[in-house]
């Protein structure tokens, strides 16, 4: 009897204590399943886009290297600032996202306003073609990429080799022929504007010809006078006196001055010019003439410098456009402007190309003409890794020379 109840409560105790260690494994692995539940949940609602994560996207994300366009900073040149006593600012544009250059600007817009005229169509077999030195062909090889075109690219052959090398490796199809005057049919831009139209016609083949003929097109000067214009304008606060820059097409200089202007009445507009373009007589007397030009003077066909982007020997409509709207012009030497390109290097730790060094030159004749305390702004257009077999070649090898003065710059002329 005492055996049996023995057994009994030992059964009994068995089954409590199996109940009780049953009960407590539920309860953990229901208390698991709660934290883990907790844990997806939080895990969840991290990566679940919320209104902060949307708007930082808006904010700091670019949807392509088109929204990398414009926008550049406006930088101080601390030693020409120094040397001059005129704050001498510099619009960044070399530090545009598609091909380094204010041409970035220039090149969407042409092909965003052909795009909304029916002109251009994504992904169709669409060809561009264009007609330049250089800068402007890089813009619209990368652009081109992005939105689903193909570039053709005429350029002069005595431009520097790295230019049709980078266009190449951008996919771009490149044409180097030699430079003749506007005149002749083989100018460089008048067989991009003929290659254009055969393409359009030939329905042999897919897509359409589009010359973008940026000389012309006034979607060049329109871009700086949407953007270039008026980011100077809200990046001084409206307080500037002089806005210096160079011409090629002239969609730059014409841009921010038809939007500036209007703005501040009192403010000037110069033009930087190289030597052996026309535009520095066509502002100062009315004539489109250099005296390098007469005939049997001529080294080039075009401009007679080593300056590249810049200069021309005839009147565009993206120039004439602003032409009213400039106030004076500076003729800059070539050899002021390698002498420039070696003070930014050694005073600024600035590797700038020929046509911001023509830039910086007129800036600070300007500033000297001015006086201390005045606002001048002008354009850093490109990097000199363009420039570096031609331009940067001529002006040799150096280092270290802090020697070198503010006259040295504007005295190279006459050495």
């Amino acid at each position: 009897m005492t055996s049996s109840v023995t057994i009994s409560t030992g059964r009994l105790y068995i089954g409590v204590t199996a109940a009780c260690a049953a009960g407590i494994i539920i309860a953990t692995l229901i208390e698991r399943l709660e934290l883990f539940q907790g844990l997806f949940q939080t895990s969840t609602q991290d990566i679940r886009p919320t209104r902060k994560h949307e708007d930082t996207k808006k904010k700091d994300i670019r949807e392509g290297i088109e929204e990398c366009i414009g926008n550049t900073p406006l930088i101080k040149i601390k030693s020409l600032s120094e040397a001059t006593g005129c704050e001498i600012l510099a619009k960044a544009e070399f530090l545009n996202g598609a091909g380094g250059s204010p041409k970035d600007r220039v090149a969407l817009n042409i092909i965003k306003t052909a795009e909304e005229q029916g002109l251009l169509r994504p992904h169709s077999g669409d060809v561009i073609y264009e007609g330049t030195v250089g800068s402007t062909g890089i813009s619209l090889a990368a652009l081109c990429r992005a939105r689903g075109y193909l570039a053709h690219i005429c350029m002069p052959d005595d431009q520097s080799t790295e230019k049709s090398d980078l266009l190449e490796k951008l996919g771009a199809e490149v044409q180097r022929v030699r430079p003749v005057p506007i005149t002749d049919v083989n100018h460089y831009v008048n067989i991009a504007r003929s290659l254009a139209a055969q393409r359009t016609t030939d329905s042999s083949i897919p897509g359409r010809g589009f010359f973008a003929d940026q000389f012309e097109n006034e979607a060049n000067w329109r871009a700086h006078y949407d953007g270039t214009g008026p980011e100077i304008f809200r990046q001084t606060d409206g307080q500037l006196d002089v806005f210096v820059a160079g011409a090629g097409t002239g969609g730059t200089i014409t841009g921010v001055a038809r939007f500036l202007k209007p703005r501040l009445p009192e403010m000037k507009i110069v033009l930087a010019d190289p030597e052996g373009s026309g535009l520095y007589n066509k502002v100062k007397y009315g004539v489109m003439f250099d005296p390098k030009e007469k005939e049997g003077t001529r080294r080039r066909h075009q401009v007679d410098s080593i300056i590249e982007g810049i200069g021309i020997n005839r009147v565009t409509a993206n120039f004439e456009a602003g032409r009213e709207y400039i106030d004076d012009a500076i003729r800059v030497s070539d050899k002021q402007a390698k002498v420039m390109a070696r003070w930014l290097v050694e005073k600024d730790g600035i590797f700038a190309g020929s046509s911001s060094c023509v830039n910086c030159v007129a800036a600070v004749q300007v500033a000297m003409k001015l006086g201390p305390g005045h606002r001048i702004v002008t354009v850093l257009c490109d990097s000199g890794n363009r420039h570096l077999s031609k331009f940067w070649k001529d002006i040799g090898p150096f280092g270290n020379d802090q020697g070198l003065d503010i006259r040295d710059v504007l005295e190279a002329e006459n050495k």
